[in-house]
């Protein structure tokens, strides 16, 4: 919600006017509180959640579900209502980039409370290397996600063992698992100095892995998920134990996914109806899989591209516009 509805900076709020945390949709009371003690983290918390959107939307873009956006409100819709697989996926990626937006804004000296990377010198890094630089907060937007985000569901109280607890414990666990992987894959950077760039001096500070590597990881994660179910002491169990007990690093999930066929208001699901698909793959983005079976029609499109592109000196590349006319399908 507080990417589709972007926070303006603190700076342009008018003294006197209306707080800004009240006017935000969608925040839980403890998010509230959090958002008045820390109004100028709330732009970049939603600049990490539309960072999350974006790449769910790039993972999925070849599934039935896409992660479509439905509304500014409940963003996906009532698909969320679902402790699946997919919903997992959406509350790590989500939560991961608030972690990528945090640690990024503190580097950038963005937030007042805090600065620079204080991460301690890797062990295996060369002696004669400058452990310094600014490097990426990580540790900060760790803590600072883990405590805005999960607020939400830390302040829900159910009954003990009951399915509205199950789906609270997916949540915490899901959102975890989309900190780590902002966290542990944030890895060493490093800077020539000297001479005309030669190595003879090397700066090193930690950096952010690009957020597309994180997006991946997390998807391997998805596909891996693990099914659980709530015990009567209120833990979640394999629903299979033949397999792996999860780590704090996988996704969990409490229900079965719907098959995002057809249109059906109750669970969300937009259906795959007029979705482009591709006739030659047998994969899930192929006419077969995704149109269900229903058949697809042809069209034909006309495709603007650069070719024919010649250098010339200096400096300019020159290219023509070619059109092509393909053939395209969409899922009946």
């Amino acid at each position: 919600s507080l990417a589709m509805n972007p926070v303006q900076r603190p700076e342009v709020f008018i003294i006197g006017a209306q707080p800004v945390c009240s006017q935000l949709p969608g925040l839980s009371p403890g998010q509230r509180k959090l958002c008045q003690l820390y109004q100028e983290h709330m732009a970049y918390i939603g600049e990490g959640a539309k960072t999350g959107i974006k790449e769910c939307q790039y993972q999925f873009r070849q599934r039935r579900w896409n992660c479509s956006i439905v509304d500014n409100t409940s963003v996906f819709g009532r698909v969320m209502q679902i402790g699946s697989r997919e919903t997992a996926f959406t509350y790590a990626v989500s939560a991961a980039g608030v972690v990528n937006a945090i640690s990024r804004a503190c580097r950038e000296g963005e937030l007042s409370t805090c600065g620079c990377s204080r991460t301690a010198r890797p062990k295996d890094l060369p002696r004669d290397w400058l452990w310094g630089g600014c490097g990426d907060n990580v540790e900060y937007g760790y803590r600072f996600a883990k405590e805005f985000v999960d607020a939400r569901e830390r302040e829900k109280n159910f009954a003990k063992g009951s399915e509205e607890q199950g789906r609270v414990l997916m949540n915490l666990q899901n959102n975890e698992a989309g900190r780590r992987a902002v966290y542990k894959m944030a890895d060493v950077a490093c800077k020539c100095h000297g001479v005309s760039g030669s190595c003879s001096l090397k700066t090193c500070w930690l950096q952010l892995a690009e957020f597309r590597k994180v997006g991946d990881q997390l998807k391997e994660k998805y596909d891996s998920a693990a099914a659980m179910r709530i015990t009567r002491k209120g833990k979640l169990e394999l629903v299979n134990s033949r397999f792996n007990q999860p780590t704090p690093e996988d996704l969990v999930y409490v229900d079965p996914s719907p098959d995002y066929c057809l249109r059906n208001e109750t669970t969300g699901s937009l259906g795959t109806q007029g979705r482009l698909c591709n006739k030659t793959s047998e994969g899930m983005d192929g006419c077969e899989l995704m149109c269900c079976g229903r058949g697809y029609d042809q069209f034909k499109s006309v495709q603007v591209e650069r070719c024919h592109c010649k250098f010339h000196w200096c400096c300019f590349v020159k290219c023509r516009k070619c059109t092509e006319i393909v053939d395209q399908y969409v899922c009946k």
